[in-house]
């Protein structure tokens, strides 16, 4: 009996290994490296399991982590701007999406907002992504993907690393969205462009104003700026003593008449004055 409890023990013990219930899972760390609180929020589309929140809060510098079912598709966005009024109803100037409350629940952003789409196959683990202006921009935005693999012939190369893979579908861009596929040519403008990426990577960075310098880096830079100055200031103020002391020094000599100074370079040199024998 013990020995088949034992034997029971370690089968699922190796099974969980094996078939771990994270196997397929997905995971979105979303940054915000703005200088300035952003409020992702998160829509699955319908036939998606729920998230377990559709709203979350990050200040400038922060990161927060989702987990996301095998078999998932949904958006997610920031907005921006947002307060509470004195009724208690929340808002965003832009990306809100008119719950009044800070959890969209389902609801969909109003325009202009940048989305990032994700559509990913629980069975084939191959995952579509996409970064969409269909309904206008509100925030620069970047997606990395990591721990997947990629055809060579699909691959994007960003400093000698994959960050993403492209599809075989074709890309078309209308009159109307040159603008944005100008600025942005990865992007997803309009409903007839398949600007999809196509990656088997289990794991995405979200990452709002991505060329932004880090909240945490400008913090130091100024913090280091300030030491810099405030040295600077108090090597001049002691220089400023000195000299001042010196000119002081001089004039109170020649009041007196009872020597004569010389300047060299760097130097200064005082001889005394030595009166006449009467």
């Amino acid at each position: 009996m013990v020995s088949l409890t034992k034997t029971f023990s370690i089968l699922f013990t190796v099974f969980l290994f094996l078939f771990p219930s994270g196997l397929y899972s997905r995971t979105f760390t979303i940054t915000n490296n703005c200088p300035y609180t952003v409020w992702p929020a998160v829509l699955s589309h319908t036939g998606s399991s729920p998230l377990p929140t559709t709203s979350l809060v990050l200040l400038p510098g922060a990161s927060n982590t989702l987990s996301v079912p095998p078999a998932w598709s949904g958006r997610l966005w920031g907005r921006t701007f947002c307060s509470i009024d004195i009724t208690g109803k929340f808002s965003c100037v832009t990306g809100d999406c008119g719950t009044s409350t800070v959890e969209c629940a389902g609801a969909n952003p109003i325009p202009p907002v940048t989305q990032v789409e994700f559509d990913f196959n629980g069975t084939s683990q191959i995952n579509l992504y996409d970064i969409s202006l269909v309904e206008g921009f509100n925030l620069p935005v970047r997606v990395v993907s990591t721990g997947g693999k990629c055809f060579m012939e699909l691959k994007v190369m960003r400093d000698g690393e994959t960050v993403a893979c492209k599809n075989t579908c074709p890309t078309e861009a209308c009159l109307s969205s040159l603008f944005f596929k100008t600025m942005c040519s990865d992007a997803h403008v309009n409903f007839q462009d398949y600007g999809f990426f196509t990656c088997s990577s289990p794991h995405y960075t979200v990452t709002f104003c991505p060329n932004f310098k880090s909240w945490r880096e400008a913090e130091k830079e100024k913090e280091a700026s300030g030491k810099k100055v405030i040295k600077y200031t108090g090597v001049l103020a002691v220089i400023s003593v000195i000299c001042g002391l010196i000119i002081f020094q001089i004039r109170l000599r020649l009041s007196n008449r009872d020597c004569e100074f010389s300047l060299s370079t760097g130097t200064i040199e005082l001889t005394p004055q030595i009166a006449p024998n009467a």
